[in-house]
């Protein structure tokens, strides 16, 4: 049961994540991203994404998303302002729809997801687009597809493990980051529990944010800080029933 627990509580994390990592005017995703909010205030991982959260939450009021709609915009879309580029191609050869968008695609046709392309114009190996993937495969893990064990894996060390680092320190440092700080806090501690749990190291040649670093796993062996944060996430995931992203489809033939 616990295991089912912490793949929920993944899958929230990881829906999340999309959600801020996606533009996205909708009002009622707007809303979804603050019930995900809401739930992960009763169960945070650790400390720091406690804090992190507590901020967003005092910042992101159900009146309005505009604060958040202009960040974003500052910081990916904004032409006059240094903008932060979304894909893993283009940390990985910097180009779009590169190497690492066919490695994605190809991890895909294992599965039944296929991107909405009515919904989510981004390429398949965006940030966003990634993150609404793994949710849905942890969703699916935690039901019992453990078919999909090995390409949840693949997608998270050959793709998502591979420029989060770097993408993390370039968001985090933007001037116009004020939000974005507090979802880097959370996305890094999070990183930290998921390289424990999937038995990934990070890559050697990128180097995290300072600022975000998780000190409190210093001091305990991995093992431990491996317990403590399946505990965490198992409580968290008994706070929801968490939908699947609006981004992602299924296979007409396997539709489920």
């Amino acid at each position: 049961m616990q295991e089912a627990q912490i793949n929920t509580a993944r899958s929230i994390y990881y829906s999340l994540f999309s959600k801020f990592f996606v533009y996205d005017t909708d009002y009622n995703r707007y809303l979804e991203l603050l019930r995900i909010i809401d739930i992960l205030k009763e169960n945070p991982l650790n400390n720091e994404i406690a804090e992190a959260i507590n901020r967003l939450s005092e910042r992101l009021t159900p009146q309005s998303q505009a604060l958040l709609v202009q960040e974003y915009d500052d910081i990916f879309q904004n032409p006059e302002t240094p903008t932060i580029r979304m894909t893993a191609s283009f940390y990985d050869e910097q180009v779009e729809s590169g190497q690492k968008r066919v490695q994605m695609l190809d991890f895909l046709a294992k599965t039944r997801i296929r991107r909405d392309e009515a919904q989510f114009t981004e390429y398949e190996d965006s940030l966003g687009f990634i993150c609404a993937v793994l949710s849905e495969l942890a969703t699916l893990v935690g039901n019992g597809e453990n078919q999909y064990k090995t390409v949840q894996h693949c997608i998270y060390a050959d793709i998502l493990n591979e420029f989060v680092d770097e993408i993390s320190k370039e968001i985090y440092e933007h001037l116009s980051a004020d939000i974005y700080k507090d979802v880097i806090v959370i996305l890094h501690s999070f990183i930290t529990f998921e390289r424990l749990y999937l038995e990934v190291s990070p890559v050697k040649r990128k180097e995290t944010p300072a600022e975000v670093t998780n000190e409190s796993c210093d001091a305990i062996s991995k093992e431990e800080a491996a317990r403590r944060a399946r505990n965490k996430a198992a409580k968290a995931a008994a706070q929801s029933n968490e939908t699947c992203d609006p981004f992602i489809t299924y296979d007409v033939e396997d539709e489920i």
